[in-house]
């Protein structure tokens, strides 16, 4: 009988099984891939992450073999802001991590710490007593069906979540997704610090070194554009560039390498999910996903993995009832992500409204403002002090620019 048991080994899932086998619970947490493995991810580590990683003194095993970047070029139609946020929890760099090293890291912390970690492992099935979950029904490869029981299951196995699945846990606030990715690893690149260029035509393309000396190169598209895209994905991916970057298209193609096959994305749909009940819990992208626009993926799977680690501990010690532990943790989880989350979906159409293109060009324009909004996008500076009335009010008057009508009504 385990205190927790944690489906997905991943991001959100071994950082959990980690902490909470610190604080000696008995952890079993299953993955069906073996480790190191590779997953679909843009790697975007943003300082809030990495305060999480040094907190739980991981954070140089975590990176290992990944380079920092300190700047940042991101031009949205037309507009362009080249520079960092002020430091972050003490952090003036970030990282872009491959997941084969990088999940392999949180693996082995929670391993190290204590918890029972099964590889190689599928859930097929979640154990009932009554309307509470009690277990799961795993099998390891081709092995028999076995059967675990906890407290509590977690699901920290993705968007796709079986554990999410099989409780019936309802979407809300669900808005579709807009794009597609397709990413590979480039070497013979010198492209400095990372980019994020987002042309006129509803296309977007970016770039982050990575481990091993490779560039991160994508490129993004409105998903009705897919099949024609996949036609010849070398071919568009040389295009979008030349059209979102042009000046970095001609070294891509005389000096570029690409190293890996292109890694194809729909987006999933952005959503929250009922996240917590009787016996059963999700986080990371199990109960909360957005556009990966501004990055923040892998550091909100940081930040709510520690948050239920501190909820479920409250709840299994006798501190807290447990299923109100877990509800403190759901509703914690969606008050601190209101704000990044209509962020994300405002932006991440590829097409600007009249109030944010104002906002924007305005921000573009002051090199404080420039601070604050790379500040935001990393989860630093809170969106509801960003656009605050009476800063965007100094920030049009000191640029001299002015509001979109419905700004300036």
């Amino acid at each position: 009988m385990y205190d927790v048991i944690v489906v997905g080994a991943r991001v959100a899932g071994s950082p959990l099984a980690m902490l909470l086998a610190r604080r000696g619970h008995d952890v079993l947490v299953v993955d069906r891939a073996s480790f190191p493995s590779d997953t679909v991810s843009s790697h975007f580590m943003q300082q809030t992450g990495l305060a999480r990683l040094r907190e739980w003194g991981i954070l140089d095993r975590a990176l290992a073999g990944c380079p920092p970047f300190r700047n940042i070029t991101l031009t949205y139609t037309g507009i362009e802001f080249d520079g960092f946020a002020d430091p972050i929890d003490g952090f003036t760099e970030t990282y872009a991590p491959r997941r084969t090293s990088f999940d392999a890291a949180l693996v082995d912390a929670a391993r190290e710490a204590g918890a029972d970690v099964r590889e190689n492992t599928a859930v097929e099935d979640l154990l009932w007593e009554g309307d509470r979950v009690v277990g799961i029904r795993a099998r390891e490869g081709d092995g028999p069906a076995y059967e675990a029981r906890a407290r509590v299951v977690v699901g920290a196995d993705g968007a796709n979540s079986i554990v999410a699945d099989k409780v019936g846990a309802e979407m809300y606030d669900r808005h579709p997704g807009g794009c597609f990715i397709y990413y590979s690893y480039f070497s013979g690149l010198d492209w400095t610090g990372a980019h994020h260029r987002t042309g006129f035509g509803h296309e977007q393309m970016g770039a982050w070194p990575t481990n091993d000396g490779l560039t991160l190169v994508a490129t993004m598209a409105r998903r009705e554009k897919l099949r024609s895209y996949r036609r010849d994905v070398e071919d568009n991916v040389a295009g979008t560039i030349s059209r979102c970057a042009p000046e970095l298209v001609e070294e891509l193609r005389d000096t570029g390498v690409r190293e890996e096959r292109w890694r194809p994305m729909v987006y999933p749909d952005n959503y929250y999910r009922r996240s917590a009940g009787a016996g059963w819990a999700l986080v990371g992208d199990a109960g909360y996903h957005k556009d990966p626009f501004t990055g923040q993926g892998m550091s909100d799977a940081l930040k709510h993995a520690g948050l239920l680690a501190d909820r479920l501990h409250a709840g299994l010690s006798g501190e807290q009832d447990l299923e109100a532990a877990l509800a403190a943790y759901v509703r914690e989880r969606d008050e601190r992500t209101h704000h990044t989350f209509r962020f994300t979906l405002a932006i991440s159409e590829l097409e600007l409204s009249a109030e944010w293109d104002a906002i924007f060009r305005a921000a573009a324009a002051s090199p404080e403002y420039t601070r604050k909004f790379f500040g935001m996008v990393a989860g630093g500076v809170p969106g509801e002090e960003f656009f605050a009335p009476d800063n965007l009010a100094w920030l049009f008057e000191t640029t001299g620019m002015s509001p979109a009508p419905a700004l300036a009504g």
